[in-house]
């Protein structure tokens, strides 16, 4: 979109409403990635909108373009894998330990982040924030529980046979053998099904889906801020991918040095 096109329709939308359409007008000039054109797509959907005077509409679009364009960015930004916030710590990668692992979430305002961390040197996080389109519903802890879950296994190819995954979340647990023991249609209060733009399914069809076929799977529920290594690392995760949606620092480097040392600890006193 040329210069003078953008400008004008900029116009259309209420002043109020110009600094945040100007944060993303350089999705609009994005020709080799996809993430940026999903972006630049809703930016330019809310501009047709805004020329029909559909400006609820518009405004619901100007939403969804800023979430594709948070979690994008935040993907682009961390983790080995582009576009998935992953890394691992090779060092781990040949433990003798059981295979363990051990997610969280962490929400603030209508900012949240996901982490996850494997005995294997594997981990992920992932920040979220919120518009009026968002699916999650009312359960927003629980679901964003859910998720780091979710996060988790699709580290994967196929999740090992018998790993462990320790979840703080009472809920979260029991929603996850609830759905291992077929409930699989059923979902949190206000968890929204519709249809996902960047998605062939909602995160926790998928995720229940996943764990039904996966009897041997075990989800245990561990006490947070109990002093748990793996416990400790995926909550400091899911607090750096929050914070980092708010803040700005070095992500990558930090998280890795932060696994490693957890992960130190607890192959310490892991038993063989």
């Amino acid at each position: 979109m040329r210069s003078d096109e953008f400008l004008r329709s900029l116009e259309l939308f209420p002043a109020d409403r110009h600094p945040r359409l100007l944060a993303l007008r350089h999705y609009l000039r994005a020709a080799d990635c996809e993430g940026c054109q999903r972006v630049g797509d809703a930016v330019q959907l809310a501009f047709t909108a805004a020329r029909y005077d559909e400006l609820t509409a518009a405004g619901e679009l100007l939403d969804t373009a800023e979430g594709l364009a948070a979690d994008h960015d935040v993907h682009r930004r961390t983790g080995d894998d582009p576009g998935h916030g992953r890394g691992r710590v090779t060092r781990w990668a040949e433990a003798s330990t059981p295979l363990m692992a051990a997610t969280d979430a962490s929400w603030k305002g209508r900012v949240g982040g996901i982490g996850y961390v494997v005995t294997d040197g594997r981990y992920g996080l992932r920040g979220r924030g919120t518009g009026r389109l968002d699916p999650t519903g009312p359960s927003r802890v629980l679901v964003n529980e859910l998720r780091a879950v979710e996060f988790l296994l699709t580290a994967y190819d196929e999740p090992p046979v018998g790993l462990t995954v320790l979840v703080d979340s009472l809920g979260a647990v029991e929603w996850l053998h609830r759905w291992q023991a077929g409930e699989t249609d059923d979902m949190p209060a206000g968890y929204q099904l519709r249809d996902r733009q960047w998605a062939a399914q909602p995160t926790l069809a998928r995720l229940a889906v996943q764990v039904a076929g996966r009897p041997d799977l075990v989800f245990v529920h561990v006490k947070g801020h109990s002093g748990h290594p793996l416990n400790e690392a995926a909550d400091a995760l899911a607090h750096m991918a929050r914070r980092r949606r708010v803040e700005s620092f070095d992500l990558r480097p930090r998280a890795h040095a932060l696994v490693d040392a957890f992960l130190g600890d607890w192959h310490t006193s892991a038993p063989v």
